[in-house]
């Protein structure tokens, strides 16, 4: 049923892909979009949660952008080269970019941000940029950066999102975690940040002096804070609300919102980020220092049933952290655990986790990332799941900052469910869930598992500095056999999210990235329309 609307969906994208920018776009209107959860922060150079993500793309501007092929367009950057020897490169900044206070846009900005951003506080580019040993600007327009080894992945994560850009003369000198333009952001983007009513909505205007001349068509974007699932379907039904990304609704909803003419569910624009669902093992815990557990809890876990339950077949069971549709790095062929409850009882068994008189062999937590009721569900469904072989897991609920300090700082729980982006090379979204630098410093979206590897880690700096890509390719391959024999996380599902959308609202997708790309090319073809969705002439 869903695997229908999902192929007349990308049917219908194919179509549309090719002719943005035929009909001519009518500029002014507010969109009305859904923010859920709320975030936590609002500049994603410091917090790669999916809501900040989403967000703060409409705020700031990458070097680049990527169009649906996955070819780099120019951003910020009008031009860039990489050396012969793959260890410089070198970018040509654009003119006259000013940031939201009208402060210059310049090189200055670029090398501070590497310095102190990317190389020391965000969770993906620490790894990526960790091999940069210097970096130089010849002129206010130029960046050159230098690598000690070649750096690959730098190219598959210069957007918005994978190397935002912060103002230099408003964080040099200060508390970059705690500063407070972190919640009232200065970027260079389509949009200019106006208020934050926390609990109920942020609200962007259009940028009149963006470098892309004409744009934003928008005049206005109301981002609304419905933590209901039931109330984001009503209002999106209501015309309240005319976008709204990640899955929005019920999913059980999907197919019937899909069938309103006023709506339209759209599956594009998520390629670039490769979300993958997985279950973190905290392997401090003394219970789960013996793979021999880690393994009964994967083997215990149905995951087709958990596809077709849960996630209503928005998904696709995961054979590893790098997703399927990451063809070149994939592997097939790593150790697998299917559904074999017989089996999960007998490690747990040779373990020694014998069921007690009350039939339990171990009490445990399990949290869930608080972004909605599927998160909730599937940390019940591995409850179920775990019952049947005899260990008991209360789920725990908190909001999202309750959630990353408890994983990612204190690390006091048991089990974490968790998705997380793995981009379209796995050293920019995959590795930081295995690498043993990033463990304990409270740095969210990182390795919360506690796994210490030393052929892990070595197969990820290799395939770091190398500047062949077959080498890479086969280096990934056998980190997937690695982890997947350890098994310090559990992959679940690949997820396929979709967004809902007015019928209204055109050239919302211009690539594989735009769930993290801003929406300057997004217009209205009724007229202009208010917060509300009624046509202007109806204030």
């Amino acid at each position: 049923m869903f695997k229908r609307i999902l192929f007349r969906t990308l049917l219908a994208g194919a179509a549309l892909a090719t002719g943005i920018g035929a009909q001519a776009a009518t500029p002014g209107g507010t969109l009305t979009a859904i923010l859920q959860p709320e975030p936590v922060i609002l500049t994603s150079a410091l917090n790669t949660a999916s809501p900040t993500g989403f967000f703060s793309a409409n705020v700031f501007d990458g070097l680049v952008e990527y169009d649906n092929d996955f070819k780099l367009r120019p951003a910020l950057a009008e031009r860039w080269e990489v050396s012969k020897d793959s260890k410089t490169l070198t970018f040509h900044l654009r003119h006259g970019v000013k940031w939201h206070d009208g402060k210059p846009f310049t090189s200055a900005d670029v090398k501070w941000t590497l310095e102190n951003v990317w190389k020391k506080i965000h969770p993906r580019n620490q790894i990526i940029f960790s091999k940069v040993s210097s970096t130089d600007t010849p002129d206010e327009h130029t960046v050159v950066i230098h690598f000690s080894e070649p750096s690959l992945a730098v190219l598959s994560s210069l957007n918005s999102n994978g190397a935002q850009v912060l103002p230099k003369h408003l964080y040099e000198g200060t508390d970059i975690l705690n500063n407070p333009y972190n919640n009232k952001p200065v970027g260079t983007g389509p949009f200019v940040f106006k208020q934050w009513s926390r609990g109920n909505y942020i609200t962007l205007e259009r940028n009149p002096d963006y470098w892309d001349r004409g744009k934003p068509y928008l005049d206005r974007i109301v981002f609304k804070i419905v933590p209901d699932a039931g109330a984001r379907a009503a209002a999106l039904e209501k015309g309240e609300v005319q976008y709204a990304p990640f899955s929005p609704v019920p999913l059980k909803d999907a197919e019937r919102l899909a069938k309103l003419p006023a709506l339209k569910l759209e599956t594009r624009g998520y390629d670039w980020i490769s979300p993958w669902l997985f279950v973190d093992v905290n392997l401090d815990k003394p219970y789960f220092k013996d793979v021999r557990v880690r393994q009964a809890l994967a083997y215990a876990i149905d995951r087709d049933a958990f596809n077709k339950v849960v996630w209503y077949g928005f998904g696709k069971p995961a054979t590893s952290p790098v997703v399927s549709t990451l063809k070149q790095f994939h592997a097939a062929d790593v150790p697998q655990y299917g559904f074999d409850p017989k089996k999960a009882e007998s490690l747990l068994d040779q373990a020694g986790l014998k069921r007690g008189a009350d039939g339990v062999r171990l009490r445990i937590n399990l949290d869930y990332l608080p972004y909605g009721d599927d998160f909730k569900r599937s940390g019940e469904f591995v409850r179920a799941a775990l019952k049947r072989v005899g260990i008991e897991v209360a789920v725990r609920a908190q909001d999202t900052p309750g959630f990353t300090r408890r994983v990612y700082g204190e690390r006091d729980y048991d089990l974490s469910l968790v998705w997380f982006a793995g981009f379209a090379d796995p050293l920019v979204g995959v590795t930081r869930a295995y690498w043993s630098d990033s463990i304990g410093k409270n740095i969210p979206w990182t390795n919360a598992s506690g796994y210490r590897s030393p052929e892990a880690d070595r197969l990820i700096q290799q395939a770091q500095g190398s500047a062949d890509q077959a080498e890479r390719v086969a280096l990934f391959k056998q980190f997937q056999q690695r982890v997947q024999t350890d098994l310090p996380s559990i992959p679940l599902l690949e997820l396929h999210f979709f967004t809902l959308q007015s019928s209204s609202l055109k050239d919302t997708v211009s690539g594989v990235d735009q769930i993290y790309s801003s929406l300057k090319n997004a217009w209205f073809d009724n007229g202009p329309r208010v917060a509300g969705g009624a046509p202007a002439a109806a204030r």
